[in-house]
């Protein structure tokens, strides 16, 4: 990567619509993503049968950068921990 170019680090929440601690880590998310570049996307998994059966009852599940980086609960310096980490291999790799 050139110098002066920031990462965007991909972020996928699998959540369900009413569930408390899916609302609960798309805020931590949110949080975290305000200084640090990420694309956040939210997938609701009872839109897709292969996704509910996948992840059932063990939501949010959360992906970063295509990686499964938590499950249940994140706290915002976890999430930054991850992101910097997944930030370095990738910087390692391109």
């Amino acid at each position: 990567m050139r110098r002066g170019l920031r990462l965007v680090i991909s972020v996928t929440l699998y959540s369900r619509r009413g569930c408390h601690l899916c609302q609960e880590m798309k805020a931590v998310v949110e949080r975290v993503g305000r200084s640090l570049a990420i694309e956040f996307q939210e997938i609701d998994i009872s839109t897709d049968p292969a996704l509910e059966a996948r992840y059932g009852v063990e939501i949010p599940v959360l992906l970063v950068a295509g990686r499964k980086a938590a499950k249940y609960r994140v706290t915002d310096a976890d999430l930054r921990r991850i992101l910097r980490a997944r930030a370095g291999r990738a910087e390692e790799a391109g």
